[in-house]
């Protein structure tokens, strides 16, 4: 029976569509992920593989797993897999590319309400004590109302629009800017977005292109004031350059879910009370997590059942 590895430990219902196709190695217990040196123990005799789109899928991987007809993304990302290489091996990559839209888009709100309302500031003045011996004092913690805002969102694809939606709830006027140009009147060129929107939210997949895509220069470009929210990927924006754009006040805050060299943080943005951190849980919800792994299991089904996936990302040559 052709084996599948998951790089981590998964309720069985979620991989329900892999019963009596595949044999199903899964990783460790308690969340923790496979390393990439455990995987490659595994690969001569792998057919498939689940990943958190933590797995880089490279020559090394595929020269060692010759037996490998699919890798699945539970992610919309797909810049760990060398595609033009998989295609010519013959080997199909798939990712979900929906399963994870309504639960970031949520997540982006509750960062962009969390710096405009200063949230997690407040969150710690209490905890501190200090609030007990200064006792109420009205307009200290004001924020700033999100109605009649105006946010930016780089990168309006699914998540992007989803984001529109729900801060048009919160009466916020939308822009967005596209690689491809739009005579949409919300449409700006990035230079544009960037000198007019209150807070920036980016959703751009990470490319040669967009790597850096939010550097120095386009930081000294934005509103002062204005805020910036990551829920990308972490080098879409230059993560030295942000620190430098905070410390010296040219943007009021940020919001990153993301980092460049994730899990590895910036030692300066720890110490920022004006910036919001958070593990790349943009997508993490129960229902979320299980839909995109039940999807991946349906991928892989189909491509050991001599089929091609539901949602490829590319054309192997098989």
């Amino acid at each position: 029976m052709p084996k599948v590895l998951i790089t981590n430990a998964v309720p069985a219902d979620a991989l329900e569509p892999l019963a009596g196709v595949a044999e199903v190695i899964q990783g460790p217990a308690g969340g923790r992920l496979m390393s990439r040196e455990g995987v490659l123990r595994h690969a001569p005799k792998l057919h498939g593989i689940i990943n958190q789109a933590e797995l880089r899928v490279d020559e090394a991987l595929l020269d060692a797993a010759r037996q490998l007809k699919i890798v699945a993304n539970v992610a919309i990302g797909i810049d760990n897999l060398d595609l033009e290489l998989m295609n010519r091996r013959g080997v199909w990559a798939t990712n979900v590319p929906d399963a994870f839209v309504a639960s970031t888009a949520d997540c982006t709100l509750a960062h962009l309400l969390n710096l405009l309302r200063r949230i997690n500031a407040a969150d710690r003045y209490v905890r501190s004590g200090q609030w007990l011996s200064d006792g109420f004092q009205p307009g200290i913690w004001d924020g700033a109302l999100l109605a009649g805002k105006t946010l930016g969102i780089i990168g309006y694809g699914r998540i992007g629009k989803a984001v529109a939606r729900r801060a048009r709830a919160f009466d916020m006027r939308v822009i967005y800017h596209n690689q491809t140009a739009s005579a949409d009147e919300a449409y700006r060129t990035l230079d544009q977005l960037l000198a007019e929107a209150d807070v920036v939210s980016i959703h751009t997949p990470l490319t040669a292109s967009t790597r850096h895509l939010i550097n120095a220069a386009r930081l000294a470009q934005m509103k002062r004031g204005a805020f910036l929210i990551n829920m990308s990927r972490g080098a879409v924006a230059h993560e030295a350059a942000l620190v430098e754009a905070l410390r010296d006040g040219k943007i009021a805050g940020a919001a990153l879910d993301v980092f460049e060299f994730e899990p590895e943080v910036h030692a300066q943005l720890l110490r920022m009370p004006n910036v919001c951190l958070s593990p790349h849980i943009g997508g993490g919800t129960r229902e979320s997590r299980f839909a995109a792994r039940r999807l991946c299991a349906e991928n892989i089904a189909a491509v050991l059942l001599g089929k091609a996936p539901v949602t490829p990302v590319n054309a192997p040559s098989v």
